[in-house]
C-alpha cells in the first residue's frame, strides 16, 4: 500500500495514539486473573454477577487512565494531517466506547473522529478478532484491503490480517511480529513523513 494514497485509516488507541500507561500485570492481579489469560476473554467467561463486579472495577480504573491520557509522539500531528486531507478516520480499541471518547478529549483529538467510527469492546468482539475492522469497512462502503490499521501490539496486527487490511506497527524497537506487519514505524511522526 502506498500510504500517501491511503484514504481509510483505523487507529488503536492505548499505546498508539496515547503514551502507554496500562499495567496489565497489575490489572490481572487486582482482578485475580491468571498472568497468561487475556483480561477481556477471562471476564467474559465468568458468571454474570462476578463479571459485573470486575468489569465495574476495570471501568473505573480505565476512567482514571483516560482522564490522564497524554498523546503519543506525533499522534496529534498525524491524525490532524489525515483529517485535513479528507481521510476517513476510525478508532478500534479494546477499551470501552465512553472511555475512548474521554481519552480522545484528553489528548485533543475528540473532534477528529465521528462517534460512529469509534468501535470499542462493546460494539465489536475485542481485537485480535477482525470484526471491528470489518464493521468499519462495511460502514464506509470500502473493501477491507483499503484500510490501514495502525497499532502497537500483536492484537492490532492479527486483527488487520484477519480482516484483510494493511497492518502498520508503531514500535521503536525491533519488530517482534514481522510476519504480521506490512510496515513498521518508530512513531507517528515517522508515519506522517511517509504521507
Amino acid at each position: 500500500m502506498r500510504f500517501a494514497a491511503a484514504r481509510h485509516w483505523v487507529f488503536d488507541m492505548d499505546g498508539t495514539l496515547t503514551v502507554a500507561v496500562h499495567d496489565f500485570a497489575a490489572i490481572r492481579r487486582a482482578l485475580e486473573i491468571p498472568p497468561e489469560d487475556d483480561i477481556l476473554h477471562h471476564l467474559a467467561a465468568l458468571p454474570a454477577a462476578q463479571a459485573a463486579a470486575k468489569h465495574a472495577w476495570l471501568l473505573e480504573h480505565e476512567r482514571a487512565l483516560a482522564l490522564a491520557a497524554r498523546p503519543a509522539a506525533g499522534a496529534v500531528e498525524l491524525v490532524r494531517a489525515l483529517r485535513g486531507r479528507g481521510c476517513r478516520l476510525g478508532l478500534l480499541t479494546r477499551n470501552a466506547h465512553a472511555l475512548a471518547l474521554l481519552t480522545l478529549e484528553a489528548i485533543g483529538l475528540a473532534d477528529c473522529f465521528a462517534r460512529a467510527d469509534i468501535v470499542g469492546r462493546d460494539e465489536a468482539p475485542p481485537k485480535p478478532h477482525p470484526g471491528g475492522l470489518l464493521q468499519l469497512a462495511a460502514a464506509w462502503g470500502v473493501a477491507p484491503g483499503q484500510l490501514a490499521m495502525v497499532g502497537d501490539y500483536r492484537n492490532d496486527l492479527e486483527c488487520a490480517r484477519g480482516a484483510g487490511a494493511h497492518a502498520v506497527l508503531v514500535c521503536p524497537a525491533a519488530n517482534p511480529w514481522p510476519e504480521l506487519t506490512d510496515r513498521q514505524v518508530r512513531d507517528c511522526f515517522e508515519l506522517l513523513a511517509l504521507l
